[in-house]
C-alpha cells in the first residue's frame, strides 16, 4: 500500500514539473511583453521591477525547474550528473532563487520609502535608479552564489535498473561541515530574511495608508482617488501585495520543512526518497509549492489589474494599441500665442485652446 502510494506521488511530480515548465515560461515571457510593451497602468519604476522578476522567474523555471527536476524524473543519466555541470547548475539555480526573492524584497521596501518619505520618492522614483538597483541585486544575487557550486559532488554509485546492476555518476549533496553551512546560510538568506522582511515592510505600508486616510474627510479622499498619480500608486502597491502574500504563502512550507530536514533528519543514513516517512513527503509538497511561486504572477495580475486585463483581452483579439493625440504632446491642453497687430500690447494674456473630440488612432 505504501509502495503503491509513493509510486503515485512520483507519477503527480512526472506530471507536475513539465507541466510547470510547458505554463509557466510562456506565462512569464508575455507577462514580461505585456508589462514593458503594453499600457497596463503601472508606475515605470514598477514596469521595471515587475518585468525584472518575470525574467528571473523564467531563468529560475529552466534551471530548477526543466533541467533538474523534470529530467530527474524522466532520464536515467541527465547531463549534470558530470563535471563541471553538476557545479554550475547549482550555482545557476541559487543565483535565480536569490534574484527572484530579493527583486520581491527590494521592491516592498521601495514601495513603503515612496510613501513614507518625499525625499525618497524624489530618489528612488527615477527610471534609473530602479533599473540600476536591479541588475545589482541580480550580479550580486550570482556572486553570493559561487560558493553554492561546491556543495555537490560527483561520484560512482551501484544503481539497479531494470534488474541489471550498474555504475553511473551522481552529482549528490556533499556531507560536509562546509555545505552544512552554506545550504543553512543560503536557507536563510533566499527565504527566512526575505519572508520576514516582506511582512514587516507590507505590514508597513498598510499602516501608513491606513493612518494618512484618516487624515482626510470622505470628499478630500474622493478628490485624492480621483488623481492618476494616486491611482497609478494604489494599483502599483495592490499589485505589490498581492505578489508578496503568494511569495510569503507559497515560499514559508519550503523554509519550514527545509529546517526540519536539515535540523532533525541530517545524517547520511536518512533516506530522502523514502516516501512512506511523512516528512519527506511534506517536503516534496513544499517544494512543488514553492516552485509553483515562479508561474503565478501572470494570474495574479490578472486577478487584480483591471488594465492588465483590459490590455491582454486587446492583444487576443489583436486590436492595436491606441493612443490619444494628447499623449504625443503630454497635455490635453495647449498654448497658442496669437498674432496680433503690432501695435498691441504685448502684455496681451495668450489664448488657451482646447482640444476636444480627441480621436484614437492606431500607433
Amino acid at each position: 500500500m505504501e509502495e503503491a502510494s509513493a509510486n503515485i506521488f512520483v507519477t503527480v511530480q512526472k506530471i507536475y514539473y513539465p507541466l510547470l515548465c510547458v505554463m509557466g515560461i510562456p506565462a512569464n515571457l508575455f507577462t514580461f511583453y505585456m508589462i514593458c510593451f503594453r499600457k497596463c497602468g503601472m508606475s515605470d519604476t514598477a514596469i521595471i521591477y515587475l518585468s525584472c522578476l518575470a525574467i528571473v522567474d523564467t531563468f529560475y523555471l529552466v534551471w530548477v525547474i526543466l533541467i533538474d527536476l523534470t529530467l530527474t524524473f524522466w532520464l536515467l543519466q541527465p547531463f549534470w550528473h558530470s563535471h563541471p555541470w553538476c557545479g554550475i547548475l547549482g550555482f545557476l539555480q541559487y543565483g535565480s532563487l536569490y534574484s527572484s526573492s530579493w527583486i520581491v524584497v527590494v521592491f516592498t521596501i521601495e514601495r513603503y520609502l515612496v510613501l513614507r518619505s518625499t525625499a525618497a520618492k524624489q530618489h528612488f522614483y527615477q527610471p534609473w535608479v530602479t533599473k540600476v538597483t536591479c541588475v545589482a541585486i541580480v550580479l550580486v544575487s550570482h556572486v553570493v552564489s559561487v560558493p553554492l557550486g561546491w556543495i555537490n559532488t560527483v561520484t560512482p554509485v551501484n544503481l539497479t535498473v531494470d534488474g541489471e546492476n550498474m555504475t553511473l555518476p551522481r552529482c549528490h549533496y556533499r556531507n560536509h561541515t562546509y555545505s552544512t553551512v552554506i545550504v543553512w546560510i543560503t536557507t536563510f538568506l533566499s527565504g527566512g530574511v526575505p519572508i520576514v522582511l516582506v511582512i514587516i515592510f507590507n505590514y508597513l505600508i498598510g499602516y501608513h495608508l491606513c493612518h494618512a486616510s484618516n487624515l482626510f474627510t470622505k470628499e478630500e479622499r474622493r478628490v485624492m482617488h480621483g488623481r492618476s498619480t494616486r491611482g497609478v500608486l494604489r494599483r502599483t502597491i495592490l499589485l505589490l501585495g498581492t505578489v508578496s502574500l503568494a511569495f510569503v504563502v507559497l515560499s514559508l512550507p519550503r523554509f519550514v520543512t527545509y529546517c526540519t530536514l536539515r535540523t532533525k533528519y541530517n545524517h547520511e543514513h536518512f533516506n530522502r526518497n523514502d516516501y512512506s516517512i511523512p516528512i519527506n513527503v511534506a517536503g516534496d509538497l513544499a517544494n512543488m509549492l514553492q516552485n509553483l511561486n515562479s508561474t503565478t504572477n501572470f494570474l495574479l495580475y490578472c486577478m487584480v489589474s483591471r488594465c492588465f486585463r483590459r490590455e491582454l483581452v486587446q492583444v487576443v483579439i489583436c486590436k492595436p494599441k491606441a493612443l490619444k493625440l494628447s499623449s504625443v504632446i503630454t497635455h490635453t491642453t495647449m498654448k497658442v500665442f496669437s498674432v496680433v497687430d503690432h501695435k498691441a500690447s504685448p502684455s496681451r494674456e495668450p489664448v488657451t485652446v482646447v482640444l476636444t473630440n480627441l480621436k484614437l488612432i492606431a500607433e
